[in-house]
């Protein structure tokens, strides 16, 4: 006989906990309910929020590290592209890895990563041993970022997988509102920018206990292949191109011998990593067969286009707000309540519509056109704007992006089977990663060349002589008299607002690829084609509202 439960959540038989000694798993006695599902989910849940923190913490603190560590401009884009490339690069060995072993042991190494290099960061002496704490830092965060969808994919169907995204949407924006906040707050004590690396590590230990206590899932074992010869080249081809954006225009000429070998190197090395990945790997980190899918292969692409848009423009309003408006990391960490708002709003509204519809492409398409015209508005700004205007403005943008992120790997999610959701989540996590670091990386050295230009002129104008190297510097305003202050925060006003223009294309492209994207109905199973037990389940649960009366029947006669 057969009992619907509305209270449960359709699952896949999923194995838990071995007996012990059997080294086998159990399979799990049946769906999950709701309440069972959130337990499991609850240290996965924090982890994500460590590992948003680790970002989002440090935004306030970056203008007040740069100044005391005496960097440049140059120095603060890579404090932030450090994360997103070591994120970047092991995404997918993460992904990969959470086919083969537990992934419960995955998370919590991925979270020892994490706060060895938070600890390194909050002592580095210089800018260059803080950008390397920061490659650590990503290392962990990359695995988390890859390991929560995984988890979610593995537990749950991709009809209900719409609700938990939108928690994990609520989770990223608490992480987003309270990171400035706390960084804000932190920078302005007497425990200084050094405290913000500290403040996530009590999170990763308390995430770490509810891990092992409340996370049972299925342990993999067989034959280990990981691609380290193509994550390697990944690696390092991108990290090459992205030295050379980040670096022309003020270490070099962007036509220069420099140029060329940098990118004919990078280029070079790019190609034999797909190489790799197409005829040698066993098991590549980035499985281009995927790629065949239509779906797959046009929300990757938007993926990139969304990386390059939203990291490469909204990594740099911290900056905005301290350097060209004045205010305290503190008062920064408020005006992003209205991006975060919007965005958590936003993901947790379309999450239970997409839960309970099953539609879920015309969220993308609205959000994606929510990006464009909040870019588009965002471009406007300047030192001068109505600080209520750019709050709108940002909540426009946060809208938008709260309806598409997660539901661009919910999409992928939905055309791939159990086997390969690890590999198919860390590819669309990947291409993000990659965006966000081609963006915060050829972003901040268009800041920086604009700002170079205007603090020149600037200067000249106040009939002051430069030495080489003042224009590149952020420094610390409240020490500059007031003639030179207007000439820095004009500098930084005015170019601003070129970041969302130039960011705004690479979001149309974004939204013509969501354009394209065939929708298909969101399965209520974890497999790619149901079982008939589970196609029979699936019709009792729709015919369960119907039953609730008395069964009649009329029987013809002769």
């Amino acid at each position: 006989m057969y009992v619907v439960n509305r209270d449960s959540v359709t699952t896949s038989a999923i194995p838990t906990d071995s007996h012990p000694g059997s080294g086998q798993p159990v399979e799990a006695s049946g769906p999950m309910t709701h309440r069972q599902i959130l337990e499991a989910l609850s240290g996965l849940l924090l982890a994500m929020f460590v590992a948003m923190l680790s970002s989002t913490v440090v935004t306030n603190a970056l203008p007040r590290i740069v100044s005391d560590l005496d960097g440049s401009q140059t120095g603060y884009t890579w404090v932030v592209v450090a994360t997103l490339l070591a994120m970047t690069a092991t995404t997918p060995i993460w992904g990969k890895l959470s086919d083969l072993f537990s992934k419960k042991l995955l998370v919590q190494l991925a979270l020892v990563i994490y706060s060895i290099g938070s600890v390194i960061a909050a002592a580095a002496p210089s800018m260059e041993v803080l950008i390397g704490a920061r490659v650590i830092q990503g290392l962990g965060v990359g695995g988390l970022t890859a390991l929560v969808q995984v988890v979610i994919a593995t537990m749950v169907s991709p009809r209900e997988r719409g609700r938990y995204s939108g928690y994990i949407g609520a989770v990223f924006a608490l992480a987003t509102v309270s990171g400035p906040l706390i960084g804000g707050v932190i920078v302005d004590s007497p425990l200084g920018w050094r405290g913000c690396f500290f403040v996530g590590i009590p999170f990763a230990v308390v995430a770490f206990g509810l891990l092992q206590k409340t996370l049972h899932l299925p342990v993999v074992k067989r034959p280990v292949r990981i691609d380290f010869l193509g994550a390697t080249l990944i690696m390092a081809g991108v990290s090459t191109l992205l030295v050379w954006v980040s670096l022309a225009g003020n270490q070099f000429a962007w036509v220069s011998p420099t140029t060329a070998v940098l990118v004919v190197l990078g280029l070079a090395v790019i190609a034999a990593a797909l190489y790799v990945e197409g005829r040698v790997a066993a098991e590549p980190i980035i499985a281009l067969h995927l790629f065949r899918d239509r779906t797959i292969a046009l929300a990757t692409t938007a993926s990139v286009m969304i990386g390059v848009a939203m990291f490469g423009s909204t990594v740099y309003l911290s900056q905005y707000f301290q350097t060209a408006r004045g205010m305290t990391p503190t008062h920064a960490g408020l005006m992003s309540i209205a991006m975060v708002g919007g965005l958590l709003i936003s993901s947790i509204t379309t999450g239970r519509i997409i839960t309970a519809t099953g539609r879920w492409k015309r969220f993308l398409v609205g959000g994606m056109v929510l990006v464009v015209i909040g870019l588009g508005l965002l471009g406007t700004i300047d030192e001068t704007t109505n600080l209520a205007v750019v709050a709108g403005f940002m909540a426009v943008l946060g809208i938008g992006l709260g309806a598409t992120m997660q539901n661009l790997v919910l999409a992928v999610q939905n055309n791939v089977p159990l086997s390969e959701l690890g590999a198919a989540s860390s590819v669309v996590a990947f291409f993000r990663s990659l965006g966000g670091s081609i963006g915060v990386s050829a972003l901040g050295a268009l800041l920086s060349h604009q700002v170079a230009g205007n603090v020149t002129s600037g200067l000249a104008d106040l009939g002051i002589e430069e030495t080489s190297h003042q224009s590149h510097e952020i420094p610390d305003l409240a020490t500059l008299p007031a003639p030179v202050r207007a000439v820095f925060e004009h500098a930084f006003g005015e170019s601003f607002g070129h970041l969302f223009f130039v960011a705004a294309p690479f979001a149309v492209v974004a939204l013509i690829c969501v354009l394209l994207i065939k929708e298909v109905p969101l399965r209520t199973t974890n497999d790619l084609v149901p079982s008939e037990e589970a196609r029979a389940d699936e019709l009792l649960a729709d015919a369960a509202p119907e039953a609730t009366g008395e069964l009649t029947a009329t029987i013809p006669t002769r």
